[in-house]
C-alpha cells in the first residue's frame, strides 16, 4: 500500500492559509468548548490551539468541567454567538456521559458552524446551497484525492456506525460520480468490499477491516482511531496485514487527523470572509 501523507498535505494547506491571512484585513477567531478530561480530547484541542494561532486565527477555548450543566454551556455557545470576532464555534466530541449532544451543538447558528454538521448546513448542502463542507469530510475528500483512484464511475464504500458522518459523505462522493454503498459495521458484506474501489471506513473498531475484504488497488481511507491492548494508537484498518498489496492508504496517525484540523483552520477562515464589515480592521 502506498501511504497517503496526510501530514505533508495538511501542512501545505495552513502554510498557504497563514499567508491568505497575513495579507488580508482580517482577523479570523475561533471558539472552543471542552467539556471535561478526556485525554484524547484534550490532546485534539490542544494540536487544534497550537495550529490556529501558526496560521494567525485567535482562539478562545474554554476548558469546562464535565459537572456544567447543559443550559451553562448554551449560555456560553450563546454569547459566543453575539460575538461578533468569533467567526467560528466548535463543540469538541465526545461530550461527557449525561450531556445531550445534540442539545448543545444545535445551539451553534449555523453561520458560525465551523464544524458543518449543524442540520441546516447540512440541508443547504444537499440542496446543493451549502458553501461550505464539514472538514472532516473535505479533508477525506482531498485525501483520496491524493491516490490514483477517481471517484467519477468508482465504487466506493462508506464503513460507519453514524449516519450524521455517513450520510453527507455519501451525498458528496455521488455528486463526484460514485457509486456508492453504506454499510454498519456489523453488517459489513465482504463481496461488497472486496469489489470496492473506495472505503472509507469510520468504526471505532481497532484493525476492523481485514486483508481479506481489500481488492487490490482500492483507496482506503481509514477514519478510525482507538488504542490497542498494548496502548497504540491504530486505525480501524489492519494496516500491517494489507501493507504489501498494491493500493492507497491513509496511516493512523497522521492521515485524517491533520487533514480535518487544517480544513477545519481554512474553514474559520472562510467563515471570516463572509462578514467583511465586522472582521476587516
Amino acid at each position: 500500500m502506498n501511504l497517503i501523507n496526510g501530514k505533508e498535505l495538511a501542512l501545505s494547506i495552513r502554510e498557504q492559509l497563514k499567508k491568505d491571512i497575513a495579507t488580508s484585513r482580517l482577523h479570523p477567531k475561533l471558539g472552543v468548548m471542552l467539556v471535561g478530561e478526556d485525554p484524547a480530547s484534550n490532546l485534539y484541542v490542544n494540536l487544534k490551539e497550537k495550529a490556529a494561532h501558526e496560521a494567525g486565527i485567535e482562539t478562545d477555548i474554554r476548558r469546562l468541567p464535565s459537572t456544567m450543566s447543559d443550559e451553562e454551556l448554551i449560555k456560553i455557545i450563546q454569547e459566543w454567538n453575539s460575538d461578533e470576532s468569533i467567526h467560528g464555534i466548535l463543540v469538541q466530541l465526545p461530550l461527557p456521559p449525561g450531556h445531550d449532544t445534540d442539545a448543545v451543538t444545535r445551539a451553534v447558528l449555523p453561520r458560525k458552524d465551523a464544524d458543518g454538521f449543524h442540520p441546516k448546513n447540512l440541508d443547504a448542502l444537499y440542496a446543493g446551497e451549502g458553501k461550505l463542507v464539514p472538514p472532516l469530510l473535505e479533508g477525506i475528500l482531498r485525501l483520496i484525492g491524493q491516490s490514483e483512484v477517481i471517484p467519477n464511475l468508482a465504487h466506493a464504500v462508506i464503513l460507519a456506525n453514524s449516519d450524521v458522518f455517513a450520510k453527507p459523505l455519501e451525498y458528496l462522493l455521488r455528486k463526484a460520480g460514485a457509486f456508492v454503498q453504506v454499510m454498519h459495521p456489523d453488517e459489513a458484506d465482504d463481496e461488497m468490499l472486496q469489489a470496492a474501489d473506495i472505503i472509507v471506513i469510520a468504526v471505532g473498531r481497532a484493525r476492523f477491516l481485514k486483508r481479506e475484504m481489500v481488492k487490490s488497488g482500492a483507496c482506503i481511507i481509514d477514519v478510525g482511531t482507538n488504542k490497542d491492548a498494548n496502548g497504540k494508537v491504530t486505525g480501524d484498518v489492519d494496516a500491517e496485514n494489507i501493507r504489501d498489496i498494491p493500493g492507497w492508504l491513509t496511516p493512523v496517525p497522521g492521515g485524517v487527523g491533520p487533514m480535518t484540523i487544517a480544513m477545519l483552520l481554512k474553514t474559520v477562515y472562510e467563515l471570516a470572509k463572509q462578514e467583511p464589515a465586522q472582521t476587516a480592521g
